[in-house]
């Protein structure tokens, strides 16, 4: 079987017309043929909760009643070289009977979306998929965020890999023989594949998955600000970074206007008024145009597995690239008409995991028991790799 290759045209035609189909998997031969037999889930028709079946609804519903595994963390604060700390949640998995050597136990790297941490429902889920196969996991919580005190007037944009490349760097440090895969949802994935293209070889991680990365920034906030999108996600998203930034209002007040921060109605305001600003930006234009991931991933050097839905009203479909993906060894598009933003919700009764956990987990798992086979379907050369 191969995998599906489009026009944009054909793809938005395909996307608009297929509501029952497979996603559409956009990616090389090789690439495409590792997935099917080791992640055989790109290969299953798709059908989203028949009560459920709008992108903004799949979105409410899974915030809403989304199951939650429990899970034990151990928490680590680590400082940066500026003088800040991020707060790392560790599940060390050291009753693994797979990898009973802490050593060489794969490790999974979950970056959280724009005001998310360990706690949220996606993240428990990667957790308990991830340590279900005995790996090991470990969550960058965004600055700010994992419940840690900012020590610098520094919080965190999809721009910036600072604090990324510190963290991997004190993983590797930590179990340098053990190889790390990044995962990262929404904005983390954003994150992610900026760091993956500007670290190329040498990023660390073995592999990348990212689940409802917005790929555009500008075409984002666009609709975002759809008055039905901007009533039912974007000021909620907006207060919670209000409630960030109020939290740390004694640090932040040094270098920002926090009152007119706390004014802003739009995410985009807030950037205007915050992001771009903390982290020097002439315009939020600007940032935005630096932070969309979609055109940098030529430079990216390691497989890359990414995931959206075509109803996501975070990421509009008119912003997946997929003629730069065509072109790629490295990178696959897994493409649903259906599913939201961090959804993709299946069965009547959609609360444990869906098509996005068992995606996350079957991939996982062949970037691990599989490496070598991997880095021949992706066109990478050993000594391509440096971990």
């Amino acid at each position: 079987m191969s995998c599906l290759s489009f026009c944009c045209t054909d793809f938005h035609r395909f996307i608009v017309a297929t509501s029952k189909a497979r996603p559409a998997l956009v990616c090389s031969e090789a690439f495409s043929a590792f997935l099917f037999k080791h992640c055989p889930v790109v290969a299953e028709r798709f059908s989203p909760t028949p009560w459920c079946w709008g992108g903004r609804l799949q979105t409410l519903v899974c915030a809403a009643l989304k199951s939650r595994p429990p899970v034990s963390y151990r928490n680590e604060l680590i400082r940066t070289v500026d003088g800040g700390q991020i707060s790392l949640d560790w599940v060390d998995n050291q009753a693994s009977v797979t990898y009973p050597e802490s050593s060489t136990r794969p490790t999974v790297l979950i970056l959280p979306g724009i005001t998310g941490n360990s706690q949220q429902s996606y993240v428990l889920h990667a957790v308990s998929q991830a340590t279900r196969h005995g790996y090991r996991c470990v969550v960058f919580n965004n600055r700010g965020l994992g419940g840690e005190e900012l020590l610098t007037p520094v919080t965190y944009c999809a721009a910036n890999t600072s604090d990324l490349e510190c963290v991997v760097q004190h993983v590797k440090g930590l179990y340098p023989t053990a190889p790390v895969l990044g995962a990262g949802v929404s904005l983390g994935g954003m994150v992610l594949l900026n760091y993956l293209a500007r670290k190329h070889t040498e990023s660390g991680l073995v592999a990348g998955i990212t689940i409802s990365v917005p790929w555009d920034a500008h075409k984002s906030s666009d609709s975002m600000e759809e008055p039905l999108n901007w009533l039912l996600f974007n000021r909620h998203i907006t207060r919670c970074l209000h409630r960030a930034v109020t939290r740390h209002r004694k640090i932040l007040e040094k270098v920002v206007d926090v009152d007119y921060v706390l004014k802003a109605r739009t995410i985009r305001e807030f950037d205007e008024r915050y992001t771009s600003l903390i982290f020097g930006y002439n315009s939020c234009m600007d940032y935005y145009r630096d932070a969309s991931p979609g055109k940098k991933l030529p430079s990216t050097a390691v497989p890359i597995l990414c995931l959206n839905a075509a109803d996501d009203p975070f990421s509009p479909q008119t912003a997946f690239p997929v003629s730069v993906v065509q072109d790629l060894p490295n990178v696959a598009l897994v493409l649903t008409s259906h599913g939201g933003h961090i959804a993709f919700l299946q069965g009547f009764f959609p609360l444990g995991e869906s098509y996005m956990e068992r995606l996350f987990g079957q991939f996982v798992h062949a970037v691990f028991e599989h490496q070598e086979e991997m880095k021949r379907a992706c066109g990478i050369k050993e000594e391509q790799m440096k971990d």
